[in-house]
C-alpha cells in the first residue's frame, strides 16, 4: 500500500521546520493531484479511542433490528442516526450497497448562533460510552482535517485558512459503518459498496476492520488500500474537485465483497463539508492551471450535497416535499 499510495506525516506540518512544513504541502497537493489518495502517519488521534470506538460500533450493529430502528428517522433523510441495511446506493448504481451506518454530526451547545438551525445527533442508550467516545473521535479528526486543509490551501496558493474556514460550523458527518457478513439472497451484483467518488472537500478514514477498500488508477485497474488505526486514509471528494476545476482529483474507489462471507467489516470516515452557502464555482487560477477550460457546474455545497442524497436513495421526496 506505501508503495502505491503516496505517505505523509503530519508532524512535519505541525513542526516550527520550515523545510519539513513546505515538503508536506508538496507531497499532500501532489497526491491529490494525481491520485486523489494519501495515507496520513502522525495524526494524533488517539489509537485507543479508535478502537473503543470500533467496539462501540459492533455492539450496536449486533443490537436487534427493532431496537436499531429506533435510531432510524427517515424524514431527516439518513443525516444523523442509523440507516438501515441495504438503503443506499453509489450514485450510478443500481443495486443497494450491503451495509448498514450510523451517521453523528456536529455537536452544538445550545447558546451557539446557529444551535437552532443544525440537525441534532442521536444517542444510542444502548452502548455504554457511545456518545462521548464518538465526540471525542469528532473532534480529533476534525482536529486533523484542519491542519490538512490548511495544507492544500497552501498548495493551492491561497491564504492558509482558506478551505478549513470553509468547514468551520459546517455539516462535516462522522459515518460508522457496517458490512454485516453476506447472505445467499442478496441482489446479484451488488457488493459492500459500489464505485463511487466521495461529495465532499476530504475524507478522513480511520483504517476498517478488513480489508476490502480498492481505488481506481488512472489507466482504471483496482489498487487494494489496506490500513491499521495507525494510519489515517485521506482522500479529496467531489467538492473539492469541483471548486478547483478537477486540479484536485475525486478518485473513484469502493469496498469488494471477502472471500469469507462469514466476516463483518466496520469502517469510520469523517467526511468534512463546506457550509450549504459556500460556492463551489470552479475559481478563474484553477481554469488557467486545468487547460482553461470550464470542466464543473456552478453550485452551493448545500445544493451540491442534497443533489447527491437524492442520487444514492437517502432522500424521501415524499418527506421532502
Amino acid at each position: 500500500m506505501l508503495d502505491v499510495i503516496p505517505q505523509v506525516n503530519l508532524q512535519d506540518f505541525t513542526s516550527n521546520v520550515s523545510q519539513r512544513q513546505q515538503a508536506f504541502v508538496q507531497t499532500i497537493g501532489d497526491a491529490l493531484t494525481e491520485t486523489g489518495f494519501l495515507i496520513l502517519a502522525g495524526h494524533g488521534v488517539d489509537l485507543h479511542l479508535i478502537s473503543r470506538c470500533y467496539n462501540h460500533a459492533a455492539t450496536f450493529f449486533n443490537l436487534p433490528d427493532k431496537v436499531k430502528n429506533n435510531y432510524e428517522k427517515q424524514e431527516i433523510n439518513g443525516q444523523r442516526g442509523y440507516t438501515h441495511f441495504g438503503r443506499e446506493h453509489a450514485k450510478d448504481s443500481t443495486q443497494p450497497d450491503l451495509k448498514e451506518f450510523y451517521q453523528i454530526g456536529r455537536t452544538l451547545t445550545a447558546d451557539h448562533p446557529l444551535h437552532s438551525k443544525f440537525l441534532h445527533n442521536i444517542w444510542p442508550t444502548e452502548v455504554d460510552g457511545f456518545e462521548g467516545d464518538f465526540k471525542n473521535l469528532y473532534t480529533q479528526l476534525e482536529r486533523c482535517a484542519v491542519q490538512l486543509l490548511r495544507a492544500c490551501s497552501l498548495y493551492l496558493e491561497q491564504p492558509m485558512n482558506w478551505l478549513s474556514k470553509m468547514s468551520k460550523d459546517s455539516n462535516t458527518i462522522l459515518r460508522v459503518v457496517h458490512y454485516p457478513p453476506l447472505v445467499t439472497d442478496q441482489p446479484s451484483g451488488s457488493i459492500r459498496a459500489a464505485a463511487h467518488e466521495d461529495i465532499n472537500l476530504i475524507t478522513l478514514l480511520c483504517g476498517a476492520t478488513a480489508d476490502g477498500l480498492e481505488i481506481m488508477d488512472q489507466n482504471g485497474s483496482w489498487i487494494p488500500i489496506s490500513a491499521n488505526h495507525e494510519y489515517i486514509i485521506v482522500d479529496s471528494g467531489d467538492m473539492i474537485q469541483n471548486l478547483t476545476n478537477g486540479l484536485f482529483k475525486s478518485t473513484t474507489h469502493r469496498v469488494i465483497n471477502p472471500q469469507d462471507v462469514t466476516s463483518s467489516r466496520f469502517s469510520i470516515p469523517m467526511f468534512v463539508h463546506p457550509r450549504n452557502e459556500i460556492d463551489l464555482s470552479p475559481r478563474q487560477e484553477f481554469l488557467d492551471k486545468t487547460g482553461n477550460e470550464l470542466r464543473y457546474e456552478s453550485m452551493t455545497a448545500g445544493d451540491y450535497l442534497y443533489r447527491r442524497l437524492q442520487e444514492i436513495g437517502l432522500v424521501n421526496e415524499e418527506n421532502s416535499q
